[in-house]
C-alpha cells in the first residue's frame, strides 16, 4: 500500500541542516494499523508531513514514498494535490488550527467531495451526516450543524476524523489524536477509529502517538522511532507483551499501568545525536561495540537495529540492510 524507503529529512535553521529522520524505512499495508510511537520531538510528525508533503520550504527530503508503484517525491504540485486528501488523508493533532471557525462542520466535511468528486453542496451535506453517523456522533444532523466553537475537544477531533474519510481515501494518516483529551474522550475517540477499522474497505491507517496505551487498542503493528530513527517494528501483541529494543522495553515499563518507572536520561538533542547507537547513553545494556551503528535484525519477522540481536546474523532469519 505504502512503502517508505531510506528517507531522510533535514531543516536548515539559519546556516546549519538539522536532520531530523535518518535513513527511515517502513511498509504501511492494507487495511493494517501501523502505530508509530516514540518520544515527543523523536521526528514522528515529521515522518507523517512527510508523507503528503506538507513539509516546510526550508526542509531537504531524499529517498523514496513508494505509493501504487509511484515515488510521490518525483510527483509535481498538482499531482501531489490530487492525491492528497482524496487517496492519502491527513488528520492533524490540533484541530483549533485546522477548522475554520467560520464555516459549519458538515461543510467542512463535504469539502472534500465537492472538491475531488463534483458533489453538490446538498450532495455532500448529506453525505457528511451519513459519516458522522458511521463514527458513532449522535445526534449527526445536529453536530454537523454546529461551528467548531459549540464543539468538546473531543468532537472536534471526531470532525476531523471524519474530514479525514470523507473521500474514502486508501491511506489515513492520523496524528497525536488523544492530544489533550480526558480518558472518557479518549475512549469515544477509540470507537470511531474502530469503527473506521472495521469498515468494508477500510484504509490502511497511520497512528502516529506517543500513547502507548491507546496504540495497544488499536495497532496491528507497531513501529518504534528514536532521534529520527526507526529501531524497531513488531507485531502489536509481541510489542507489548515481549518488545524488542531496551528502549521498547523501558518506554513500556514507564506506562503509568505498569511500573511507572521513567527512563533514565534525556532524550539526545536530534540537532546532535550521539554517534554509533543513538539510545546508548541511556541504555543499561550498552557496551563498547555500541559506539557502532547497529545493523537492522530480524526475529521471527519482526525487525529490531540493535547490537544484543547481532547473534542471528547467522541464524534463519538475519540482517536486514538499511535500504530493504
Amino acid at each position: 500500500m505504502l512503502r517508505i524507503k531510506g528517507l531522510s529529512v533535514s531543516f536548515l535553521v539559519g546556516r546549519k541542516r538539522i536532520d531530523v529522520l535518518d535513513n527511515v524505512n517502513l511498509e504501511l499495508r492494507k487495511g493494517e494499523v501501523l502505530s508509530l510511537v516514540g518520544e515527543s520531538g523523536s521526528g514522528k510528525s515529521v515522518l507523517g508531513i512527510s508523507i503528503i508533503r506538507l513539509i516546510p520550504s526550508n526542509t531537504s527530503i531524499s529517498g523514496e514514498i513508494i505509493y501504487k508503484g509511484k515515488n510521490l517525491l518525483d510527483l509535481d504540485k498538482d499531482s501531489m494535490r490530487k492525491i492528497r486528501g482524496r487517496e492519502i488523508a491527513w488528520v492533524p493533532q490540533n484541530p483549533d488550527t485546522m477548522l475554520n471557525p467560520t464555516i459549519r462542520i458538515g461543510d467542512q466535511i463535504g469539502e472534500v467531495l465537492v472538491e475531488h468528486y463534483g458533489f453538490t453542496r446538498k450532495e455532500a451535506w448529506e453525505t457528511a451526516i451519513r459519516i458522522l453517523e458511521d463514527l458513532g456522533v449522535n445526534p449527526p444532523d445536529e453536530r454537523a450543524k454546529n461551528y467548531p466553537h459549540q464543539l468538546s475537544g473531543g468532537m472536534k477531533q471526531r470532525a476531523l476524523l471524519a474530514m479525514g474519510i470523507a473521500g474514502k481515501p486508501n491511506v489515513l494518516i492520523v496524528d497525536e489524536p488523544t492530544k489533550g483529551l480526558d480518558p472518557i474522550m479518549k475512549e469515544i475517540l477509540l470507537e470511531s477509529l474502530k469503527r473506521i477499522k472495521n469498515m468494508k474497505d477500510s484504509p490502511a491507517i497511520l497512528l502516529i502517538t506517543h500513547d502507548l496505551e491507546f496504540a495497544e487498542k488499536l495497532a496491528d503493528t507497531v513501529a518504534v522511532m528514536y532521534c529520527g530513527q526507526i529501531i524497531e517494528v513488531t507485531e502489536a501483541r509481541r510489542f507489548f507483551n515481549s518488545p524488542l529494543h531496551p528502549y521498547s522495553k523501558l518506554l513500556l515499563r514507564a506506562l503509568p499501568s505498569r511500573e511507572l518507572i521513567p527512563i533514565p536520561g534525556k532524550h539526545p538533542n536530534i540537532a546532535k545525536p550521539p554517534s554509533g547507537c543513538r539510545f546508548r547513553e541511556r541504555c543499561p545494556y550498552s557496551k563498547e561495540k555500541c559506539m557502532n551503528e547497529p545493523l537492522m535484525f530480524t526475529l521471527d519477522g519482526n525487525k529490531v537495529k540493535c547490537w544484543l540481536y547481532e547473534h542471528i546474523r547467522n541464524s534463519s532469519d538475519g540482517i536486514i540492510k538499511d535500504n530493504e
